[in-house]
Order: structure tokens, then sequence, then C-alpha cells
């Protein structure tokens, strides 16, 4: 009996369990053994005695037998249990002898799933609540591709595909990782942490950084894409605390743990704003940005224009840069250089041209309905027809005189405006530069004009601006920067050893 419960008592310890549950698991084990042994269908008990496990048939005493296999006579009863009076039970031994090999691999099989199924519960109660906590461990052993690390109190998988490809680790390796989900049951129950979830970085900076410690400096996003790079966006809830120098850290020396413990993947720490035309400027760095136009806030649409010689800077190697852009944001981003969006514009404007915008278009720039209809009623139907006739031409239309003139110049000028605009930067529109050095009137390479669309444009639109100074793909850092290292097409130069800062440009 000594022997029975030590082992039970070894085995709650092994396994982190109550013992109780193990007793529990050893009982009904016997009863299933000792069913399919009998093959019966009495009222079986298991008690623990000093003669080890013993089973009982429970019977009921009672004057009229109406069930032989659970019920008995007072008469029965008494040859077995002098005391036996009409109501009580009787416990009959069966013969524990009497059980076989099968049967007793039966019981194995039994106490083995009860004794998981209660491992997998204390499991989940114990590292339920606790997803996305960055937590110690060491490889163990391997699974194909996967890894099982060692938890402490209990074991975990690390799979193939929430490993970082830039990483190999061996049995006894030490390993930081996130939780990333408890099952309890399903193909593979229990612990699964994570190499590759953005949760690590986030955990790695709380740990690196005490602003970010204390609530001073917070993050609000993090996107990633496991060994290769990593956007993270925080802010300052402090006006004389620097959020992305705070990251950095004196050289860099905070920063460069983190991407030492992620094995050398670069990282980009970026300064939230809650207005996503200066957050897409920033996002999208290292590339310089032109211009940001929200085509549709609800739906969180937009679509930025930069120069040609930044355009796959910007998108990235493979798309990663807009991409992890994209999903820092929340948004749905279109990347258009200055060429692919003056082409655009042109051929919205020949379509104009060959199908022709009514003149009633021009109510929405200025011109009133009565003058519409005057135009119209003497012919003019279309905006391009208006445009081409001259001042003495429109004041032969009954009704329209020398102020109404001017009135339609001005509302057709504003009309082919729009779509000049739709290619010149607006004032303001522009993070991080002048908006007259935003966008160049003439292509590099070309003695073409850019703004030669609009017919009736004033002269002085013709005009061209002085174009911009030639962008470098270079973040500004903000700690000391490493010497200039060369940057291939798609990818950002690294100042810290595949880090890249981006603060707000003066």
């Amino acid at each position: 009996m000594g022997t029975i419960y030590q082992s039970i008592e070894i085995l709650s310890k092994e396994k982190g369990i109550d013992p109780q549950i193990v007793v529990d698991a050893v009982k009904d084990a016997m009863l299933v053994a000792a069913r399919k042994q009998f093959r019966t269908t009495e009222d079986l008990v298991v008690e623990f005695d000093a003669g080890g496990i013993q089973i009982y048939a429970v019977k009921r005493v009672v004057e009229a037998v109406q069930d032989p296999v659970n019920e008995l006579t007072l008469e029965q009863a008494r040859r077995l249990d002098a005391s036996a009076e009409l109501g009580s039970e009787i416990r009959i031994p069966k013969s524990t002898g009497a059980l076989g090999r099968i049967s007793a691999q039966t019981a194995k099989q039994v106490i083995l799933q009860k004794v998981r199924e209660a491992e997998r519960e204390t499991v989940y109660q114990e590292y339920g609540g606790r997803v996305g906590e960055l937590v110690n461990c060491s490889v163990k052993r391997m699974e194909g591709g996967d890894l099982v690390v060692d938890l402490g109190k209990t074991e975990a998988r690390l799979p193939k595909k929430e490993q970082s490809k830039l990483e190999n680790f061996s049995v006894g390796d030490r390993v930081r990782c996130v939780i990333k989900s408890v099952e309890k049951t399903g193909k593979t129950p229990g612990v699964v942490v994570s190499r590759a979830a953005p949760e690590l970085v986030v955990r790695l900076f709380e740990q690196e950084v005490p602003e970010i410690y204390d609530n001073t400096v917070v993050i609000k996003g993090c996107a990633r894409e496991a060994g290769e790079r990593t956007k993270i966006t925080v802010h300052s809830r402090d006006r004389d605390v620097d959020s992305v120098g705070a990251c950095v850290g004196m050289k860099g020396m905070r920063v460069q743990s983190i991407i030492r413990e992620l094995r050398g993947e670069k990282i980009d720490i970026i300064e939230y704003s809650d207005d996503p035309v200066v957050f897409a400027t920033h996002a999208l760095s290292p590339a310089k940005i032109g211009k940001v136009a929200v085509l549709d806030a609800s739906e969180k649409h937009m679509e930025v224009i930069v120069d040609d010689s930044q355009l796959s800077l910007a998108i990235g190697k493979k798309g990663q840069n807009v991409r992890l852009a994209a999903r820092l944001m929340g948004w749905r981003i279109d990347i258009k250089s200055e060429e692919e969006k003056r082409q655009e514009v042109e051929s919205q404007m020949a379509a104009l041209v060959v199908s022709g915008a009514p003149v009633s278009v021009l109510t929405d720039h200025g011109l009133g309905e009565k003058v519409v209809e005057k135009l119209i009623e003497a012919g003019v139907g279309t905006v391009e027809k208006l445009g081409s006739m001259t001042p003495e031409q429109l004041e032969e239309i009954q009704g329209i005189g020398p102020k109404t003139v001017e009135s339609i110049q001005i509302a057709v000028n504003s009309y082919y405006a729009q779509f000049e605009e739709a290619v010149e930067p607006a004032p303001g529109e522009f993070a991080g530069q002048p908006a007259a050095q935003a966008l160049p009137e003439t292509l590099p390479g070309s003695e073409q004009p850019a703004g030669q669309a609009a017919p009736e444009q004033p002269p002085e639109a013709q005009e061209p601006a002085e174009a911009a100074p030639e962008t470098s793909a270079e973040a500004e850092p903000v700690a000391e920067a490493a010497p200039d290292t060369p940057v291939e097409a798609g990818e950002p130069e690294s100042n810290l050893d595949g880090f890249d800062t981006i603060k707000d440009s003066d």
C-alpha cells in the first residue's frame, strides 16, 4: 500500500498535478479493467487498503429480488455479513488476481490518459493568462522542424513557422520566446511559443528601455517579418523626452542589444503621429515622400507620390517596406512615381477632351446655374468648346456681358487647375520639405514641361519651378551614425548595423 501511494506521490510531483487526481485515475482505470475482465454489469467500487488495491461488487439488500445482478435477499446477505439489514449494501470482494495482462494494459492506458488530461488542465491554468509574455527556456529536443523547449514546469513547442530564418538552435541552447497560445485540446495541446511574433520585439523593448517600462514612451504598434525587418512606432507622453532617441539609446546601445538578440534583424523605429499623412511619411522611411493624398478616410485608403528615384526604395525588396508600413498603419497604401501620376492625369484629361465634359460641371467651380443655362441654349455644351471661345464670341451670347465673361474664365481655369493639383504639390501636403520643392515641373532627362495639359492655364502656371534637390536614401540618425555603406535597390541604408532611425525632418 505504501508503495502505491509513494508512486502516486512521485508521479504527482513530476507532472505538477494534485495527488488525488492520480488516485481517482487509478481507481477509474481498475474499474474499466475489472468490467472488461469479469464482463459484468455489477456496480463495482475500488478501494485502497492495507493489502493494496481491492475491487468490490456492491449489492443492495431487498425483500424481493428483481435485479439479481445488483440485489440480494436478507437471507443471502446474512450469509456474507451477519449484521446485514434490509436496505443496506453488501460489498463482495472480487479477485484482483484474475485481472490478466490485457486488463493491466487497459488500466495503464486509462491512467496515462487521465494524467495527461489533468496535466493539460494544470498547464492551461498556469499559462492560459500569460499569452504574449516573454519567457526564458532551453531547447530540449528537436521534432522535425519544430523545437520542444523546457519552460521549467512543462514543455512548450516552438514550431518551424514561429522561428526566424536567421536563427539555428541546438539542444541545450537558452532562448527567449513569447507565449503564442495555450491549447487544452487539439492535435498538439499545450503551450506554443514564438520567436517570430511582433510581441517578442515589443517585450524586448520594454525590457531594454526604462522609458517604455515606466510608460513615458508608449509603443503604438509593431509590424514584423521575422529575420528581415521590423517597424515599430513609438510616442512620447512627455514633451521633453524624445521617443525615438530613448529607444535607440546612447550610441545605439539599447537597440543594438535587441538586434543582437534577433541575430541582426533590421529595426526601424518610427515616431507616431495622429495625422495619417505625417505618419505615412514616417512609416515609409527611409524613402523620401513627395505627396500623400487620402483617397478615402473611412476605408483607410491613401495614395503616395514619390520621386522616380525613390520608388524602389519606398516599395522595398519584394514590396516589404510598403507592406510593413501598411500593416503598421492599418491603411491601404498605393505608391506611384511622379511619372506614373502624370501619365494617369494626362490620360484622364485626354479622355475628357474626347468625350467632352459637360458645361454643367462648372457650377462646382463658381459659375451660376443661370449662366450655364444660357450657354447651353447658345449651343455651348462642353467645357472644351467654352474654353476655346474668345471673350468677344462669348459677349455675342444674349445675357452675357464683360463681368460674366470674367466669371466664365475663372470657372474654366479652376476646372483645369484641379488636374494640375493632382500633380502639383499643395502647401502643407508635404512632410519634411517645402511645397515648392516637392515635385519638379520637368521630368529628369526631359525638356517637356509637366504642366501643358490645361489649354486655358494662365502664363504663370507654365513657368517651370525650381527642381527639388536630389534626395538621399539615408535616414536621418538620432544617435552617432556608423560609416556609410552602399544602398542596394529597394533596401534602406543602415546606420547602426541594420538599424534605421526615423525622425521628423525640420
